[in-house]
């Protein structure tokens, strides 16, 4: 898959967030988006993603050369996202099992396998309502990390995260994100030192 931004920005109002970004993003690949608070980083992610379109210049998507609508793209994307919220009133059993009719997981992986993954199998029939911050943030990185896409986009994806936390999270993109193009929303070097090329949204302001 490869993913084309020619000329992009995008304002609110008459406030430019950026301007005038040309980039190509490609398979096996990772990337970061990085700046200060305000930068725009999360808005670009979101502009990638399909969620929301750039009020100048384009956003291309390319699977095998042919170029996707507007409405095929979300098909190759997962994301998280701290604005993202979960269906608290399921358990992660469930949670995973919905997730599933809409966007599939890897194969090799069942949903039990998952949870066990990411640590939470004593917390597994108990509704998400009922789990810290960090608990859930575990699963939102597990249902965008596990889904069987090209692309995953991780937007600040270690909040709420103690210690141990993060270190699950550097597991599970060393031994499940190869080969695929991930591309991290962040000021903490902790969530993106790993990615081989960057974005700095301060030069395009």
């Amino acid at each position: 898959m490869k993913i084309t931004l020619t000329d992009a920005g995008k304002r609110f109002n008459r406030d430019w967030i950026f301007r005038h970004l040309h980039f190509e993003f490609v398979d096996g690949v990772s990337y970061a988006i990085t700046g200060p608070n305000g930068s725009g980083k999360s808005t670009l992610l979101q502009i990638i993603s399909g969620a929301m379109t750039p009020s100048e210049g384009s956003m291309e998507c390319q699977v095998d050369e042919k170029l996707l609508s507007g409405d095929e793209v979300y098909k190759y994307i997962s994301i998280t996202a701290p604005y993202m919220e979960l269906v608290e009133e399921m358990t992660a059993l469930e949670f995973f099992r919905f997730h599933q009719k809409f966007k599939p997981f890897q194969t090799s992986l069942d949903t039990e396998q998952i949870i066990s993954i990411i640590g939470l199998d004593l917390a597994a029939n108990k509704q998400i309502r009922y789990y810290s911050s960090g608990m859930k943030q575990r699963v939102k990185l597990a249902q965008a990390i596990f889904s069987d896409v090209p692309v995953v986009l991780l937007d600040e994806p270690c909040t709420n995260l103690d210690l141990e936390g993060i270190d699950l999270y550097q597991h599970l993109i060393k031994s499940y994100v190869r080969d695929r193009m991930l591309i991290v929303s962040s000021n903490d070097l902790q969530e993106y030192g790993f990615c081989e090329k960057r974005i700095d949204m301060v030069r395009y302001k």
